[in-house]
């Protein structure tokens, strides 16, 4: 792959979203891209929906990378997956012609849902819940996160893999929303509990020659509770609670993407 040509296509899509001059364009490079994992890939938050059942999005960043490269997408990731669901349903997406695959996953592994809501329950102390997810996290993640990217690896063992991480939820300056909940602290206590699991995800691609994307710059400023927020806060339909929104897929993950290729 030719790293130079394919940033300057990627940055090329949806030129509008992200702020870049028409003149940035480029010709697009042909390639087979797959991508895997969680409601973080499939577009959950972003809108305009074509899978019901995964929630993928048009507006998610795989599609807006696609687009930009001029690739062939197979779009596998699915809200709600797993480890063991991207193993079982998702490897078909890729083979030997497969030149550049994104994933994320390893956040419904952890118990990350259940502190997050904990979090939320007001009058309610959600710190045991982030040390568990913690303890998961350094315990019985990294061996998941094994046995997934050993797999990727086998069924496509020519693509350059990345592997995105997960931004920091909260500010951890304000609150906001009707209950006013978490807490500063315990927001702040979330974010850390985020840093785990960066460095988790990140010690894991290294291991395996894949290139980690680390997404919590890209997102700084732009929290939940911030004045423009790349991620929902509490909302309905619940399953988009706590996602990136269009603008998080547009200006949060698909520039970072793009600057790793």
């Amino acid at each position: 792959m030719n790293p130079a040509r394919l940033a300057a296509a990627a940055l090329a899509a949806t030129a509008a979203l992200v702020l870049l001059p028409a003149a940035a364009q480029a010709e697009p490079w042909p390639a087979d891209y797959a991508a895997l994992g969680d409601s973080y890939s499939s577009g959950t938050g972003a809108g305009d929906y074509f899978d019901e059942e995964c929630l993928r999005s048009d507006l998610a960043y795989p599609r807006l990378l696609a687009n930009g490269l001029g690739a062939d997408l197979q779009f596998a990731a699915c809200s709600g997956a797993t480890a063991a669901d991207l193993l079982a349903e998702q490897l078909g997406a890729l083979d030997a012609g497969t030149d550049l695959v994104t994933v994320t996953i390893g956040g419904n592994d952890i118990g990350w849902t259940e502190a997050v809501a904990a979090c939320l329950t007001p009058l309610m102390d959600c710190t045991g819940k982030i040390e568990a997810s913690e303890t998961l996290m350094r315990g019985e993640l990294p061996g998941l996160l094994d046995g997934v990217y050993g797999a990727i690896a086998d069924r496509a063992p020519r693509a350059e893999v990345l592997v995105l991480g997960y931004p920091r939820l909260f500010n951890a300056r304000t609150t906001c929303g009707a209950l006013h909940q978490p807490s500063v602290a315990e927001q702040a206590r979330m974010n850390e509990a985020a840093d785990v699991l960066a460095e988790v995800l990140g010690a894991a691609a290294a291991d395996h020659g894949f290139t980690y994307v680390d997404v919590r710059e890209s997102f700084a400023d732009h929290a939940v509770c911030d004045d423009v927020p790349y991620l929902h806060g509490l909302r309905y339909p619940a399953a988009e609670s706590f996602h990136p929104n269009a603008l998080g897929h547009a200006n949060g993950y698909y520039p970072a993407v793009a600057r790793a290729l």
